[in-house]
């Protein structure tokens, strides 16, 4: 399979690697320093780059036919946008605040314990996400994606980064050296507390799950998420 990297910095290079491993040929390392040349030709684009640069990558993807999974985030204010561009052009679509395979298995354990959760309104839920210093967004996809997991099963209806209303879910977001993700959600009783936590310790499962997913989209149609990947 050919793959175009929209994004060339530590994550796409991890993904370079992983990608070659499983057999998989390089046609465009898309930084801001090069064009989109060689775009055209691959069977699917994986977009690691920045929340500034994404739109014009999956733009651009797409009006060159090739389909994209992309792992950027901070800029799903357009993400509607790049659905009906992906629809008007007929291509592919995945895009994921966090391709790890044990994240999305977080993400699928997270959403039943907030639907076992719902009744005991006793407890309350709280989230913590740590990063490395370089992270540009806070608080994480990730750590959104897991909000938006509660918020749909139970009767809270936001999260804020301040000091939380009673339905507001309070995010913690911490930036700490090189800390490649950690995600917990904790839900706290004047009794007990009961805690769900999912650490990262390298890049390796992000980019991973990436390739796996590219593999997936390439030669579909849709918008698809990795749940559709992962058959959950």
């Amino acid at each position: 399979m050919k793959i175009a990297l929209l994004g060339y910095g530590k994550m796409g290079q991890v993904i370079e690697r992983i990608a070659l491993e499983r057999g998989h040929e390089i046609v465009l390392k898309k930084d801001e320093f090069n064009t989109y040349e060689g775009l055209e030709t691959a069977n699917v684009a994986i977009d690691f780059s920045v929340p500034s640069a994404a739109v014009a990558n999956i733009s651009n993807a797409f009006n060159a036919n090739v389909p994209v999974v992309s792992g950027t985030t901070g800029w799903l204010e357009h993400y509607d946008e790049m659905v009906a561009l992906c629809n008007e052009k007929k291509g592919g679509f995945i895009s994921s605040s966090n391709f790890s395979l044990g994240v999305n298995i977080f993400f699928e354990l997270n959403e039943h314990l907030a639907k076992m959760m719902a009744k005991f309104d006793s407890y309350k839920v709280d989230m913590e996400e740590i990063h490395h210093t370089q992270k540009l967004d806070a608080p994480s996809g990730t750590a959104i994606s897991l909000a938006k997991g509660v918020i749909e099963n139970s009767a809270y209806t936001n999260w804020t980064l301040d000091e939380a209303q009673p339905t507001e879910i309070h995010i913690e977001a911490k930036r700490i050296g090189a800390v490649p993700g950690t995600h917990t959600v904790t839900y706290n009783s004047g009794i007990d507390s009961i805690e769900i936590k999912h650490t990262a310790h390298n890049r390796e499962g992000f980019a991973l799950g990436a390739v796996i997913a590219a593999e997936w989209l390439a030669g579909k149609q849709g918008i698809f998420t990795m749940k559709d990947v992962l058959e959950f």
